[in-house]
């Protein structure tokens, strides 16, 4: 999954929110001065002491300052001071501050699978999960990053039979699914279909801006 590309300036004038709440729901992004739903656009504040700092809660006390979900949006506000003109006060940000918003969407994510497992609208497993995928019933397919390339291969081709479009996620180590979810050898995992899955979705694609959702090694395999 690759971030979605910008709009292009040739493209008809974006229509006005149906509604008082989408409108609520939108925001500028001050790299691009495009008006784009909240959930494409990363929140940051900026601290009393001046440090910008990723509000992916969209919590934080502040005027919030609004860019989109992408390593290089987020890189060219840093770089060309957009933070401090859109607060209006002196901002300074952190030179690593993209690869802060990486970490804590990347937490976000398989924070959210833990949630998912103790709901029940996650499963794991070779056979229950080519059996969700059958179905139609999974909305995500999780593999661990280093998992066997023969398994990955088999759960691959049943997501290609699967009768509805199914994302697929590769960021996490088994390692790292086994933690979060309380279990061990975790490598097959999907996330089942529903407003839960839709949810944690935001955060998956929010993600992909900052990093491929796939190991490059896969694309190479037969």
């Amino acid at each position: 999954m690759t971030a979605t590309p910008k709009e292009s300036p040739e493209r008809p004038a974006r229509a006005a929110p149906a509604t008082l709440a989408q409108a609520a729901r939108e925001r500028r992004d001050v790299v691009s001065g495009e008006v784009r739903d909240e959930a494409s656009l990363i929140r940051f504040v900026v601290a009393p002491d001046g440090l910008v700092v990723p509000d992916l809660g969209r919590k934080l006390p502040g005027r919030g300052v609004w860019v989109a979900a992408d390593r290089a949006s987020v890189e060219t506000a840093a770089r060309k001071g957009a933070f401090a003109r859109s607060a209006r006060t002196k901002a300074r940000a952190p030179e690593d501050l993209a690869d802060q918003v990486e970490a804590l969407l990347k937490k976000r994510v398989i924070d959210g699978l833990g949630l998912a497992r103790r709901a029940g609208e996650l499963i794991s497993g070779f056979e229950k999960v080519a059996a969700s995928l059958a179905s139609g019933g999974a909305a995500w397919l999780i593999e661990a990053s280093d998992g066997a390339e023969d398994g990955r291969r088999k759960v691959l081709a049943a997501l290609r039979r699967s009768p509805r479009p199914v994302g697929v996620v590769g960021v996490f180590t088994s390692a790292e699914l086994g933690l979060a979810l309380g279990l061990e050898n975790v490598i097959h995992t999907a996330f089942l279909a529903g407003r839960a899955a839709d949810r944690w979705a935001t955060d998956v694609r929010r993600l992909a801006g900052f990093r491929p959702l796939l190991p490059e090694s896969w694309r190479e395999e037969p």
